[in-house]
């Protein structure tokens, strides 16, 4: 039995792994190639493309995983069929249940790691991404130009001549804002330097004069120093705890829904199982190979349930989707395969 069990599960990983390798790679370059894109926004380096590309990787792994699974499933017993294996096991006093239970060991391990992906690493690993990219938009809000016309500093209009890149220093700087439609302010400066700090940023000007003028006033002002404050205000990314996130499910509907799709698609492997080897476990002799048939219409009935749940789904309709699955699987089973082997 062991041998039996052995041989079933290292059929199926070559199987799977012929099939999973090549999917993962052509959605990890549709995924590389929305990162890259961002190049156009903000400025990323290769690593931190990697790094972005890390990030993705559990969302990738969520949605090859379960299509990967149906067709390694109905390959292997296709194939099995094909070349008279299942029936030589069948003869050695196996029936097609017994055959079938030594595959619910394989789907439950791929449910567990489809529930620990959704549920633990994707909430993560989407929060990861968006801190990432709203530090990058900051800094890239914060990257001074020289020559260039129409930068902004919060609600000030910069102009910088030149940048000394060994000091860190902007020489011949303008910066200009208008208050409202009546009140505009004006500065020039010799010098200036960018200061960051985590909750507030601001432009330290020394040398130069500033003039503040109106339909009915106009005011100068020479100055050796002054700072300008970035008056909006930084919002760092706001992290939450797994445990938070999902709690949030009971008052946020969209969330909810979403819970109830990654609770569908991680059972997949398990609600595939007897609905794959319904039409698989077959006899070559009188029926016919409809494994891609098998897989297409598998995939799409399970993925349009995910789907429907996804959009108007109740926790009273999950729990009725998955037994109806179940109950119809388990029934083409027994009437098309275990009946008869």
């Amino acid at each position: 039995m062991v041998k039996v069990k052995r041989y079933i599960s290292t059929n199926f990983v070559k199987s799977f792994l012929t099939i999973f390798l090549p999917f993962f790679l052509i959605i990890s370059l549709v995924y590389l190639v929305k990162i890259s894109a961002l190049t156009a926004k903000i400025q990323i380096t290769f690593p931190e493309i990697l790094k972005l590309y890390s990030y993705s990787v559990p969302d990738i792994m969520f949605y090859t995983l379960p299509l990967s699974f149906i067709a390694a499933l109905a390959n292997v017993l296709i194939k099995l069929s094909q070349d008279n294996e299942l029936i030589a096991l069948y003869a050695l006093g196996l029936n097609a249940n017994k055959l079938l239970r030594r595959l619910l060991l394989l789907s439950l391990l791929f449910s567990i790691l489809l529930a620990s992906i959704s549920f633990l690493a994707m909430p993560l690993s989407k929060q990861l991404y968006k801190s990432f990219k709203a530090s990058k938009k900051a800094e890239a809000k914060l990257n001074i130009v020289p020559g260039e016309l129409g930068q902004k500093f919060g609600d000030y209009y910069i102009y910088v001549k030149e940048k000394d890149k060994e000091k860190d220093v902007f020489n011949d700087m303008v910066v200009y804002n208008r208050t409202d439609k009546n009140n505009e302010q004006f500065f020039a400066a010799q010098t200036g330097k960018l200061n960051n700090e985590e909750t507030m940023s601001s432009l330290l000007l020394k040398d130069g004069y500033g003039y503040t003028y109106s339909d009915t006033k106009l005011q100068q002002a020479q100055y050796k120093s002054l700072e300008v404050f970035d008056s909006v205000k930084k919002n760092p990314y706001q992290f939450e705890d797994i445990i938070g996130h999902w709690k949030l499910a009971a008052t946020d509907k969209k969330r909810m829904h979403r819970l109830l799709f990654f609770t569908f698609v991680s059972l997949i492997p398990l609600l595939a199982l007897y609905l794959v080897a319904s039409f698989t476990m077959i006899n070559p002799r009188y029926q016919k190979n409809r494994s891609f048939t098998v897989i297409f219409t598998t995939s799409l009935l399970l993925y349009l349930i995910a789907s429907a749940l996804e959009k108007w789904g109740t926790p009273l309709t999950l729990i009725a989707s998955i037994f109806a699955v179940l109950l119809i699987g388990q029934w083409l089973f027994k009437k098309r395969v275990s009946r008869y082997f």
